[in-house]
């Protein structure tokens, strides 16, 4: 797959992780937007769309390939990035975005607020359950559907109602807020990071034991 194509798919899985972070925030009860959440991931698995904390986990058996990889990755941060802002920009000039604007402006404060290493932590548990998703749901000679979609909304619902921390989420939430700042850059920056470690453990468990 083309450099532009990678970018594309990654734009539009910005995109569906924006929309599933505006009913997330929209509806009141935290347990319902949690598991409405799941819709986002359900989408760009099925669309093979390219969402970074989907995608690094595999950095971990790329082998030669890493390199390529690697930029591969790049170009999905930064789509992923490009679609959440544009969905947060976006629905802040629309009526419904009072509704919820106080609430997205709290959870970004207290994400802002939090500590390195607790973004670190938070995240890190975030990229396992992001891995277990992903990798469950592409399972399907394996697993029939009734397992891999249950299996996937409740990785995202238990992410989110455990307080885990997703980069790519937290990029719409800044961009809906219009919260961005240096301490907001530098919180996705270690969050991606937290992330990535989680979602290379399985990977790399795995690779080990077939050493």
């Amino acid at each position: 797959m083309s450099g532009g194509r990678i970018f594309l798919n990654a734009v539009l899985a910005g995109l569906f992780i924006g929309i599933a972070g505006t009913v997330c925030m929209a509806v009141p009860n935290p347990v319902m937007g949690a598991f409405l959440f799941g819709f986002g991931l359900l989408t760009i698995v099925s669309y093979g769309f390219k969402l970074y904390t989907g995608a690094i986990g595999y950095l971990a058996v790329q082998g030669k390939n890493t390199p390529r990889y690697l930029f591969e990755l790049l170009l999905i941060w930064l789509g992923n990035l490009a679609g959440c802002f544009s969905v947060g920009f976006l629905v802040r000039q629309t009526r419904s975005f009072p509704g919820f604007a106080e609430r997205v402006a709290n959870v970004c404060a207290a994400k802002a607020g939090d500590c390195w290493t607790s973004w670190l932590i938070l995240s890190f548990f975030c990229g396992i359950l992001m891995y277990v998703a992903v990798e469950t749901f592409k399972r399907k000679d394996e697993l029939d559907a009734v397992v891999r979609v249950p299996v996937l909304f409740l990785c995202v619902a238990i992410f989110i109602l455990s307080g885990f921390e997703h980069c790519i989420a937290n990029m719409y939430y800044f961009s809906a807020a219009d919260a961005w700042n240096w301490q907001a850059l530098g919180a996705i920056g270690v969050m991606t990071l937290g992330n990535s470690l989680g979602g290379m453990l399985l990977p790399v468990a795995g690779h080990v034991k077939k050493l």
